[in-house]
C-alpha cells in the first residue's frame, strides 16, 4: 500500500528509516515486532 508521507501521521522509526502506516492495527503490528516487517522493503 501507498501512503502520502506529508498527510499521515501513524509514524515509526526503526534502525534510522521510518515507516508510514494507514492505520493503527498496522502500526500497532509493526511495532511489536519491526525485524519481521522491515527486512520487506
Amino acid at each position: 500500500m501507498t501512503v502520502d508521507e506529508r498527510k499521515i501521521t501513524l509514524v515509526s522509526e526503526h534502525e534510522g528509516q521510518k515507516f508510514y502506516f494507514c492505520s493503527a492495527a498496522c502500526k500497532q503490528k509493526f511495532d511489536t515486532d519491526p525485524h519481521r516487517y522491515a527486512h520487506k522493503i
